[in-house]
């Protein structure tokens, strides 16, 4: 696949082995495509393969039950001509022995229900093999649409990620110019990123490893938050944006996972976005007996109804049409009605084609008798003028050098260490060094033993954990490994800020 690339060759469908990290054989297809800079020059390889292990398996077996039924009708067939025969003997025996005339006549009529009997099951049977070849086709049909779904979601951003890098190199570029493209580099990114995100919470869905973290949080913050966050966009596009909250502020205090609801209001506000171009859309909740009922209303154009149960369904949009008019995995839906399911609640749909959608889910109310005010405030990059010696452990130079400028400002010296193994001779030789990064996932060796072995001989020094896994355990393992805290990637440098204030000011 490689070599093909390599030559300018595209590879499609490509299906072979592969093993897992615990011996378990999968059978992957592959489509991949060549990446080129604005020269022509094949600068990378971009390749998307799925597992259709269970697939080849579920066709495997339909090939061996049509094989086997076959056989079956085979066998029926040579049934059917045996009884025939013998019902010809009977007549000539009939012509013969008259005294056994109605003995010989009730053999037929049970011979003849046995016969309409095996062609009523032929006729059950190839019904049957016509449903298992349709959603054979059906299945093929919709890994051909992920398939192309996901390529068509890295591609695009990716397409303005390299793209707008390549002008910003452009001699006498204007600062606007170039303060235009940074922000299309940076829009693009955050796009790929919802992509990745969803990805990597849908696996999390399906393998059983999405949990709960219930907290205290107040409903018509969250609300306030996006309706401060989106309308902007909704601005932009000439779109009223309207919220409404039942509660007063000291009532709307619920026991919930507060993340999973902002992801749920989320994705239906971007759906509502994504699909009005004109009129106006409302977001809020109405307090009913023991739960509130969140709704995102929107004039956008509305979903058929035949079409109003398969949008909660992975990969699947309103309009599954090749030629698609909107961006998105399809995965919104699904992980949003997953969330509200594990919160103990609904998700549904009232729409018409045309006039608009409205989402309802609900969450059950849950408050503590304490009312509490929380007041969340920006946290100032300058830490009270600070000066730490830090240590980036990185084996990525981009993260690495977008650390060292982030972290500029509150530090005396900055050193690197580009794997474990650095990290921890560095530490010997200075002990004066006050935090460490660290990097979980790098060469030679990984962040949790480099943390364990300084651990050895320095038992102060701040270490924090960062890395782009972020799967459920992961902190946990940090925290054991002996890092006194756990960050995942993208960082938000607030979060850093935040954790650097913590344990060098408070």
């Amino acid at each position: 696949v490689l070599d093909n690339a390599l030559k300018g060759k595209e590879t499609a469908n490509y299906e072979f082995p592969l093993f897992t990290s615990n011996g378990k054989r999968v059978m992957v297809l592959l489509n991949s495509s060549t990446r080129r800079n604005v020269k022509g020059e094949i600068v990378g390889v971009l390749g998307v393969g799925q597992d259709i292990t269970i697939l080849n398996e579920y066709k495997e077996n339909l090939e061996y039950k049509v094989k086997n039924r076959t056989q079956e009708l085979a066998f029926q067939n040579d049934e059917k001509d045996k009884r025939a025969a013998e019902l010809a003997i009977a007549n000539k025996e009939l012509a013969f022995q008259n005294d056994e005339k109605e003995k010989r006549a009730v053999e037929l009529i049970i011979a003849n229900k046995e016969l309409e009997f095996q062609n009523n099951e032929k006729g059950k049977r190839a019904l049957e093999l016509v449903y298992a070849k349709e959603k054979a086709e059906e299945s093929d049909y919709l890994k051909t649409a992920f398939l192309a779904n996901m390529s068509h979601e890295i591609r695009t951003p990716m397409n303005g990620i390299l793209g707008f890098s390549e002008l910003l190199k452009t001699p006498n570029l204007s600062g606007e110019k170039q303060q235009d493209y940074i922000r299309i580099i940076e829009k693009s990114g955050h796009r790929m990123l919802n992509t990745i995100n969803d990805i990597i919470s849908i696996s999390k869905i399906e393998s059983g490893l999405m949990e709960l973290d219930i907290s205290e949080s107040n409903v018509n913050e969250q609300i306030e938050y996006i309706h401060t966050f989106f309308k902007p966009e909704m601005a932009g596009k000439g779109l009223k944006f309207f919220t409404h909250n039942d509660l007063p502020f000291e009532l709307a205090f619920i026991k919930t996972d507060r993340e999973k609801i902002f992801a749920i209001l989320t994705n239906l506000v971007k759906n509502a976005i994504k699909f009005t171009e004109i009129g106006s859309i409302e977001i809020g909740y109405i307090q009913k007996e023991g739960y509130l009922e969140f709704y995102v209303k929107d004039s956008g154009v509305g979903i058929d109804d035949d079409r109003k149960v398969a949008i909660f369904e992975r990969f699947i949009q309103a309009d599954i049409s090749d030629s698609r008019a909107y961006e998105g995995a399809g995965l919104g839906l699904s992980i949003s009605k997953a969330f509200v399911q594990m919160l103990g609640g609904e998700l549904r749909v009232e729409s018409e084609k045309g006039k608009g959608s409205v989402f309802y889910f609900t969450i059950p109310y849950i408050t503590n008798q304490q009312q509490k005010m929380e007041v969340e405030t920006d946290i100032p990059i300058d830490t009270q003028g600070k000066n730490l010696k830090i240590l980036i452990v990185e084996d990525d130079e981009i993260s690495d050098l977008l650390l060292s400028i982030r972290l500029n400002k509150i530090s005396r010296e900055i050193v690197h260490a580009s794997n474990g193994l650095e990290a921890v001779e560095i530490c010997r030789k200075n002990p004066d060094i006050d935090l460490i990064l660290m990097d979980i996932k790098m060469p030679i060796m990984d962040g949790h033993q480099a943390a364990q072995e300084i651990r050895v001989f320095n038992k102060d020094i701040i270490i924090i954990a960062q890395t782009a896994h972020a799967f459920e355990g992961d902190k946990e393992k940090a925290i054991a490994a002996g890092c006194n805290e756990y960050l995942s990637k993208p960082l938000v440098i607030k979060e850093v800020i935040s954790l650097i204030q913590h344990y060098f000011i408070n």
